[in-house]
């Protein structure tokens, strides 16, 4: 039985794709899209029960969250590749970047997106200055200082090493790719110029491209 992905369009089961290609695993997917509210569709619950993506199905297992599913993958498949020797300082990095990206990294992006929205979203016209006055008040007080402090934190190590867990490429840095993308598409970036090598350097890959042609356009 094949390795199936349940993708889901613009979301964080790219980063299974890409991978599956690093690794040269044979994988199907499933496609679903997303709905007018962003959403993953209600047919993910048939699948796993809190209806989200990525969920992969390997002989009957299914396994959730990227971080997961990634740990899985490398210990069924990696033979050793992607990732650091256990016990080397690599392997602390390697561990901590790999928690970090979804544990401290999204948490900020995810607001600034969600605080976007509310100012955006329609409302009363004579409570619309009442809600700009908090948004601001979030934005100033706590998103930005956070995301300012996780992207030069980033910024500070990939100054040091060519990938986040060393020198060499590693499943680290294809967890890491979701929030320093999504970091990309709401913050300038033009004064980190280790984050932007970063995201050249992983746009550049064979396998990045091929995940993309497999599992089709990608914004966030």
């Amino acid at each position: 039985m094949a390795l199936i992905v349940h993708h889901l369009n613009n979301s964080r089961s790219q980063r299974v794709l890409w991978l599956l290609e690093e690794l040269e695993v044979p994988y199907q997917i499933q496609s679903y899209k997303r709905g007018a509210d962003m959403l993953a569709p209600p047919e993910l619950k048939r699948v796993h029960p809190l209806g989200k993506s990525p969920v992969i199905v390997d002989d009957g297992v299914v396994v959730a969250e990227s971080a997961a599913i990634i740990d899985f993958i490398l210990d069924k498949y990696g033979s050793g590749r992607l990732r650091p020797l256990t016990g080397t300082p690599e392997y602390l990095q390697y561990r901590y970047w790999m928690y970090y990206a979804e544990g401290s990294a999204m948490p900020p992006l995810l607001l600034r997106l969600v605080f976007s929205k509310i100012l955006t979203s329609p409302k009363p016209f004579f409570i619309q200055p009442i809600v700009k006055k908090i948004v601001s008040n979030v934005e100033s007080v706590f998103i930005e200082p956070n995301l300012r402090s996780h992207l030069d934190f980033q910024e500070q190590t990939l100054s040091t090493s060519s990938w986040f867990a060393g020198a060499q490429f590693s499943a680290a840095d294809i967890m890491m790719s979701f929030p320093v993308e999504a970091a990309g598409s709401r913050v300038d970036l033009s004064g980190r110029p280790h984050l932007v090598k970063f995201l050249q350097s992983i746009h550049s890959r064979p396998a990045y491209k091929r995940a993309l042609e497999r599992g089709g356009p990608y914004e966030l």
